[in-house]
């Protein structure tokens, strides 16, 4: 990644499947902003309820303390004057505004850092994700590796739950695929 030096802002997506490292990334650039002494807060949704409420974690534990909130609002009312980095984990969990804020976070001269998945279970386009890869100076697609054949995995396979498109949880209930082992299922309520 190139380094902008000025004092203009810019965007960045970690984006991929479910396993591909997506959080690990974004604590990973968190800390450096800390190794270099700069103001970072960091964000998660309220919904994002798996491992700890006050950290971002991974799936293989890292963690960064982070702000939980509900709304793209709270967002806009939590940063502060003096912030230079906004980090935003599961970002795909907000609304489009969250596109807005983004563009105003940056236009001011913050560096936002968002990670989130760019597909849905069925291999849609996830929420306000299509936009923020399309406006963003940098983008890191992380693949995974698919579970069935062990080839780069870049889909999030639900083995069970409703229809919903939003399911929080882990392993539980998502593995990483391929694409050739993707299954597009519909799953009712009552599947367990």
């Amino acid at each position: 990644m190139n380094v902008i030096r000025s004092s203009s802002g810019w965007i960045e997506v970690i984006t991929g499947s479910m396993f591909s490292g997506k959080t690990e990334e974004l604590i990973r650039r968190v800390r450096r902003t800390q190794y270099a002494q700069q103001k970072c807060q960091v964000f998660k949704p309220e919904i994002d309820d798996r491992y700890e409420t006050e950290f971002i974690v991974s799936h293989n534990q890292m963690k960064a303390s982070s702000e939980r909130v509900s709304s793209v609002a709270e967002i806009r009312n939590l940063v502060e004057p003096d912030t230079e980095i906004v980090a935003i984990d599961e970002v795909q969990f907000f609304g489009d505004e969250i596109v807005e804020l983004c563009q105003e976070l940056a236009d001011s001269g913050k560096r936002v850092i968002v990670a989130g998945l760019d597909q849905d279970y069925r291999g849609l386009p996830f929420g306000p994700m299509p936009t923020l890869l399309a406006i963003a100076e940098y983008v890191t697609k992380n693949l995974a590796i698919c579970v069935k054949c062990g080839n780069p995995a870049n889909r999030t396979q639900r083995l069970r739950g409703g229809t919903d498109t939003v399911l929080v949880g882990a392993d539980e209930i998502y593995e990483a695929r391929c694409r050739n082992c993707h299954e597009i299922i519909e799953y009712d309520e009552e599947t367990k």
